[in-house]
């Protein structure tokens, strides 16, 4: 086995990027504070083609040196937009069909791991701030909350790892 070279890669540029069907999937940002997490999951919805990143509340817009710095120039390939107010974002995403997850720890969440992702519909990942986590009112308009099990001693995931795992997930279901 041998290594594969950049220029092997067959990487894509931006403008067809921009062309390419994307996987029916948009990720909610609310109230991230780490740029570094902002940048990981910039270049994560770019490696699996989601098709919009929405930036809600305290979560920071490109341009910025330091979520450049995670992102590598997928700001510039994955559509994003910015909206002060996450529950407004709902209200407006479920006005279009798109259901709403919430990623979280909650009394009736649904285990990862015994997820059904209905692949005839668009869907929306909320995740949210790495230490109060998705907001009680973005729960209560989400359709549902997806919850990643966890078995050690911490119950917590940084949110750019989670996302990744989410992403993953229904990038399988929906491709």
């Amino acid at each position: 086995m041998r290594k594969l070279k950049n220029s092997e890669l067959e990487r894509i540029e931006i403008d067809e990027f921009k062309k390419i069907s994307k996987t029916p999937l948009i990720i909610i940002l609310d109230d991230i504070r780490s740029l570094n997490n902002i940048g990981s999951v910039f270049r994560t919805s770019d490696a699996f083609l989601i098709e919009k990143i929405y930036l809600c509340g305290i979560t920071a817009c490109p341009p910025n040196k330091d979520i450049h710095k995670t992102a590598l120039g997928s700001t510039e390939s994955v559509d994003w937009e910015y909206s002060k107010n996450i529950e407004e974002l709902i209200i407006n995403l479920k006005k279009e069909n798109i259901f709403i997850w919430s990623i979280e720890q909650a009394d009736r969440s649904k285990k990862l791991k015994d997820l059904t992702i209905p692949s005839n519909s668009k869907h929306a990942l909320i995740f949210g701030n790495e230490v109060k986590g998705v907001s009680q009112n973005a729960i209560n308009l989400s359709d549902d909350v997806i919850e990643i099990p966890q078995y050690g001693t911490k119950h917590s995931l940084n949110v750019s790892i989670c996302s990744g795992i989410l992403i993953w997930e229904f990038f399988k279901a929906l491709s």
